[in-house]
């Protein structure tokens, strides 16, 4: 059996992009609801890890696309597909420009293809063989530039608010008088 997780650049990508847009949120709400924030952002945090968490498996029968037991009781969405019951690829074009593909069954079942796993190219290979269908010329959904940009803008925005918390709390900058906080 081979397992598939998400891509770790994609994963890291959208940790730290959430990282980044929530980081400051506790600092700039009030007092009173620091706790009831910080507890949201955790609880936040735990269901985007469990969102990111999604796995492909492959064996002898076929694939299924399914989260991992301890967040399977709130992320219900799953299926399974047997190798012979394959029938095509569907290629289908997104609102950006890029194309994905609908794995179509004999029960005229269409499944999204997971195009953002790690190791691609052996899942690719793994389904041509196995399904006896074609694979040539399907790629990643996006290519990995883009998430190297924005981890990269991630990780900027979190230095910052990391720095810009660092100056507010030795001193070296102040709040305007009317701020809430």
């Amino acid at each position: 059996m081979e397992r598939f997780g998400l891509s770790p650049l994609i994963r890291f990508t959208l940790l730290s992009l959430y990282v980044a847009l929530v980081l400051p949120l506790p600092v700039l709400a009030p007092e009173s609801l620091r706790p009831l924030m910080v507890a949201g952002l955790i609880l936040g945090l735990v269901l985007v890890v469990g969102l990111l968490s999604e796995q492909v498996e492959t064996d002898a029968a076929g694939l299924r696309v399914r989260y991992p037991g301890w967040i399977r009781w709130l992320l219900r969405r799953s299926w399974s597909m047997d190798w012979a019951d394959i029938r095509a690829l569907v290629p289908v074009g997104t609102s950006q420009g890029g194309t994905v593909y609908y794995l179509k069954a004999a029960d005229c079942r269409h499944q999204l293809l997971p195009q953002r796993i790690e190791r691609f190219d052996l899942f690719l290979k793994l389904l041509s063989e196995r399904a006896s269908i074609s694979t040539m010329g399907i790629g990643r959904l996006t290519p990995p530039w883009t998430y190297q940009v924005l981890a990269s803008l991630a990780a900027l925005m979190v230095v910052g608010e990391l720095v810009s918390g660092l100056a507010i709390s030795q001193g070296w900058i102040s709040l305007p008088a009317s701020y809430p906080g």
